[in-house]
């Protein structure tokens, strides 16, 4: 009796350190996030989008947005505010490729994707970012930073507000009816 008993310690004991094991290798297939832009929304004056021959600049003046150029639109604080919240919430999780050659893959090349320029009061590009529509994964995009040539798999799909279309961003101005 008293064998059985060391001999089930031990497959205990060997069975709990195994698994402590497998779980210390498992931790290397985790994928971590960071934070993409480290950029507050006071600081940014501008914001340029363009995809491939559209382009559109967007500018704070005193403490409100318009659209460059568009003065018959009046800007909806809804798309600014949905954009600034998922821009500053948006995370890098995985690193896709570091080859340039590769950008075409992810539509992060100069033709392929969207580009974002944000500058700040003293029209200096704060940020400028390339991104990509995935194909597999509607629910998140690729990205690249100017001064890198790294992709990276985003946790979240901004490319819906990234529109270079002003009727996106602006509204006819209520007309008022004199009574």
């Amino acid at each position: 009796m008293n064998n059985k008993l060391i001999i089930a310690s031990i497959t205990l004991c060997l069975m709990i350190g195994l698994y402590f094991i497998n779980l210390n290798n498992q931790k290397s297939y985790t994928s971590s996030s960071s934070k993409l832009f480290h950029i507050e929304e006071k600081n940014i004056k501008k914001i340029l989008i363009q995809s491939g021959t559209d382009a559109l600049e967007l500018m704070k003046q005193d403490s409100i947005w318009i659209i460059t150029g568009v003065d018959t639109l009046k800007i909806k604080d809804q798309s600014i505010a949905n954009l600034f919240d998922n821009l500053l919430s948006l995370e890098t999780q995985m690193l896709m490729t570091e080859r340039k050659e590769k950008w075409s893959t992810y539509s992060v090349d100069d033709s392929t994707g969207t580009h974002l320029a944000l500058v700040d009061w003293n029209d200096t590009t704060i940020g400028y970012y390339v991104f990509g529509r995935s194909a597999s994964d509607y629910s998140r995009c690729y990205v690249r930073s100017n001064n890198s040539s790294n992709v990276y798999l985003t946790t979240n799909n901004i490319m819906y507000n990234l529109q270079t279309r002003p009727d996106y961003w602006g509204e006819a101005p209520e007309e008022i009816v004199p009574e």
